[in-house]
């Protein structure tokens, strides 16, 4: 077991636990719990697969109650999180209750919005079953539910009390979500760290078998690509902002193709595709750069074009929805080298154009 700390400072500081078989271990759940109420949220998915498990370690020391929504980015708005407040309200969960989130990242993100309003503030627990929750939105606090206008632009900033990475859940992921997660973990090396993408790079095949020892790097060395930016910019003042490279992009595809019908790391992957170009349009990357990344997408099974049937002028309306405009400008993470992300509102619109262009 690999053991990462997100240091917040204020006692708010958590673990992230990496290895396999640690859902079958009270240690990593009971110091985190401190009321005797519970309340595990999942989907129709996750649910028979790894509820039980949970159920069975927890119910002879707390109120044990459970949340089954259904499965999809689709289902990721406020009603739904609304059947996760029911539960807390007929079973007469108090303020020292603690969720947990025990799924992808839609359950991850609802249920920490869940945790983050009921009696304005609860504590909760993130078990990822997802490699992109795993490594991306179960640490650092981000939670929300999509707006059919936006992706997640309604939330709160909510951290969770630990984070309990089980890579032994990933032996029953789809290849096509395994693929998404990849995603996530190429990002970390092309934004903060070079060395890393290097790595990945003479090391893609492994991570796609789910050889245990290069997985387990790889989630390490990707949460501790985050762990790092959240502890310096908690809320999104500053630096942290280089974690949505590529997510622009990707968001305007999610939300133009309906949620779910381009899972999230995929448009990610399209996305930072198109930033990389523009970067180099830019002149600030190489452009062999760009081929570069293409093949690494290849190489784990990611999309690398655009959606033929979304014009420029639909990448750039619903763009200028997302929740990096500022000032009526539109930010963008985009890259000086690799390893080596800005954010920059400087990208003129042709140029934008031209990248999205280029990628279809």
């Amino acid at each position: 077991m690999q053991k990462l700390t997100v240091e917040l400072g204020d006692k708010r500081s958590y673990p992230i636990y990496i290895g396999d078989n640690l859902l079958s271990n009270q240690s990593y759940f009971v110091p985190h719990i401190h009321g005797h109420q519970v309340c595990i949220v999942t989907n129709t998915t996750i649910a028979p697969l790894y509820l039980d498990a949970i159920h069975t370690l927890l119910s002879d020391k707390y109120q044990v109650d459970v949340v089954i929504l259904p499965d999809g980015e689709q289902y990721k708005q406020v009603d739904t999180v609304a059947q996760i407040y029911d539960c807390l309200l007929k079973n007469k969960h108090n303020r020292t209750t603690t969720l947990i989130a025990l799924g992808g990242g839609v359950v991850g993100d609802m249920t920490g919005f869940a945790a983050a309003t009921y009696q304005r503030g609860v504590n909760f627990i993130q078990i990822p079953t997802t490699l992109l929750a795993q490594v991306d939105s179960s640490v650092g606090g981000k939670t929300g539910v999509n707006h059919p206008l936006g992706k997640n632009m309604i939330g709160a900033f909510h951290q969770p009390q630990a984070v309990i990475i089980d890579t032994d859940v990933l032996q029953t992921l789809p290849a096509r979500e395994l693929s998404a997660g990849v995603a996530e973990i190429i990002k970390y090396g092309l934004i903060s760290d070079a060395p890393f993408y290097d790595w990945l790079e003479e090391n893609i095949a492994p991570i796609m078998s789910l050889k245990q020892s290069v997985l387990v790097e790889a989630i390490l060395k990707s949460c501790q690509n985050k762990a790092d930016v959240v502890s310096a910019d908690e809320r999104e003042g500053g630096i942290r902002a280089i974690l949505n490279f590529g997510h622009t992009f990707g968001h305007a595809i999610e939300a133009a193709q309906g949620y779910g019908n381009w899972l999230h790391g995929e448009a990610v992957a399209t996305g930072m595709l198109i930033a990389l170009n523009l970067s180099s349009r830019m002149g600030w990357v190489d452009n062999n750069e760009v081929s570069r990344l293409k093949s690494l997408l290849n190489s784990s099974n990611l999309p690398v074009t655009a959606p033929t049937d979304m014009s420029d002028q639909q990448f750039l309306d619903i763009m200028a929805v997302d929740k990096k405009v500022l000032r009526g400008k539109l930010r963008l993470v985009l890259l000086k080298s690799i390893g080596d992300a800005i954010v920059t509102e400087e990208a003129p619109v042709e140029k934008i154009a031209e990248s999205i262009q280029a990628c279809r």
